[in-house]
């Protein structure tokens, strides 16, 4: 887009890693953006955990910005503190401070067919005009806490990963609920100070060994040579399309993996009846794979009992389970994952012709969207990570800059129209049918219980391909092709008008 072309609006709603590359994009492209973020800071999942032990499973040269990326020739691993600081600086370096209006949470948006335009109310009945909106609220941000009897008589202290309680004494007995990747991390650091902790599990995940968080001093040195980072990066994206990705579909390496999970399973946890119980009875990738080497360890610690039974009830003190037996727990870690599948869950968003956005998913069967990003019926409203465009084989980071830069596409030919588009019916059923057999193909439909299947078995989050394939899949539709002009009583799309 030449300099001379004039400013317009965008909402965009979340200032996480999605939130954060929309802004960079847009501002590149001298659109005018404003960023609305309902928490005090920007960083998203980044922000809201803090539990100890908190740390991303990928490698942050690859878990970071496209735009401005990690370089640090000393950490693989950082832990949340550092990714908040890394993404606030990056925030800093690019001029998008001045564009986030923070403690700004939107509970509704409607398109009115007049004007093309959209309107968003914030909780604190404010206002805001735009020509577009751009949702980047995550996936993992709406904690899900098991409805069990008794949960509402426990008289400790109780409360979920992503809302941790930092004032809560860990010196006692714990019992954290929950074997995902939240758990993994936080149990190692919980046993470090607690007199016991009890680890309930429902299922086991297969877990990989996950490198040092450091790097080594041949690493550190390598990395002094021009352009070995982006070398590095580049090794890390390409390796896990060709090594994780086909195991969703039960490719070359789902058996190699499971060797390696199996192996480093025996070696952590030599007691045989221990190991039992933490080997998986479903198929790799069924469930996403954690890479963590700590988790093992930390279990056979002779003061952390791992308890798998089910739960049956919360009680005053404690936690009984369905076989009778009674832990007693001055602290419960609900390390039990997120409402993920539940999209902008909380929002009311009417399009085109006054229909409601959930209503629509809900006539579907389940939330739909043109590769994670548009939904037809809804002009010039956009997703980052949307449905079924979460990667559990790359970084989400890299499925979003490709996201972003299509949906600066569709803005960009929405401006050379003057009017606002959406994207076709026939686009959206060519793709939804593409999606549908993949899923089908994976590993998925008929797998365990997850937290990216709706209670039917409906699987809403996870993209089925390789981050190149998404790329690649998503180039086929042109922006000019894929998506129809929307007729209004003005074709001021792209004019310098102000949002208030």
């Amino acid at each position: 887009m030449s300099a001379a072309t004039p400013k317009r609006r965008v909402v965009i709603v979340g200032a996480g890693f999605g939130g954060l590359t929309m802004g960079a994009e847009l501002l590149d492209a001298g659109m005018d953006v404003v960023i609305l973020e309902e928490g005090n800071d920007i960083g998203g999942v980044w922000r809201e955990n803090t539990y100890p032990g908190c740390s991303c499973d990928v490698p942050s040269h690859l878990y970071s910005f496209q735009f401005d990326r990690w370089r640090d020739r000393h950490s693989r691993y950082p832990d949340q503190a550092r990714i908040l600081d890394y993404m606030r600086s990056v925030t800093d370096r690019q001029g998008l401070r001045d564009h986030i209006r923070l403690d700004t949470a939107v509970i509704a948006a409607a398109y009115d067919d007049a004007d093309g335009t959209w309107t968003l109310t914030t909780t604190q009945g404010q206002r805001i005009h735009a020509d577009a909106v751009v949702w980047a609220v995550g996936q993992l941000h709406r904690p899900a806490v098991p409805q069990i009897p008794g949960i509402d008589e426990y008289t400790g202290r109780a409360f979920h990963s992503a809302r941790w309680d930092h004032t809560a004494d860990l010196t006692g007995h714990v019992a954290v609920v929950g074997t995902g990747s939240s758990a993994a991390q936080m149990v190692p650091e919980i046993a470090r100070t607690a007199a016991s902790v009890t680890v309930h599990q429902r299922t086991p995940a297969w877990i990989l060994p996950k490198p040092g968080a450091r790097f080594g001093p041949l690493t550190r040195t390598a990395l002094r040579v021009p352009g070995a980072h982006a070398l590095y990066r580049s090794a890390l994206h390409h390796g896990a399309d060709l090594v994780l990705a086909p195991i969703m579909h039960r490719g070359w390496s789902a058996r190699p993996a499971e060797w390696v999970a199996r192996a480093h399973l025996r070696r952590q946890v030599p007691d045989r009846a221990v190991r039992e119980r933490l080997t998986p009875n479903y198929g790799i990738g069924e469930k996403r794979i954690l890479l963590d080497s700590e988790f093992y360890p930390a279990v056979m610690q002779p003061h952390v009992q791992l308890v798998t039974d089910p739960i049956d009830r919360i009680t005053r003190d404690g936690i009984r389970t369905a076989d009778g037996t009674h832990r007693p727990a001055d602290v419960i870690v609900w390390a039990t994952g997120f409402r993920a599948t539940q999209f902008l869950d909380g929002i009311t968003v009417h399009g085109r012709g006054g229909i409601e956005l959930h209503s629509e998913w809900a006539r579907a069967g389940r939330p739909e969207a043109f590769f994670g990003l548009a939904v037809p019926g809804f002009p010039s409203m956009f997703f980052i990570a949307g449905p079924n465009s979460f990667t559990p084989s790359n970084s989400n980071p890299s499925i979003k800059a490709i996201q972003t830069r299509y949906i600066r596409g569709c803005l960009e030919h929405s401006v050379q129209l003057g009017r606002p588009t959406e994207v076709s019916p026939d686009a959206m059923a060519s793709f939804q049918e593409w999606l549908e057999a993949e899923v089908a193909a994976s590993v998925w439909p008929d797998g365990v219980r997850t937290w990216f299947k709706t209670e039917d078995g409906q699987v809403t989050n996870p993209w089925p391909s390789t981050v190149r394939g998404f790329g690649r899949q998503l180039a086929r539709y042109r922006p000019a092709d894929a998506f129809n002009q929307v007729d209004t009583g003005v074709t001021s799309f792209g004019s310098d008008r102000r949002a208030s």
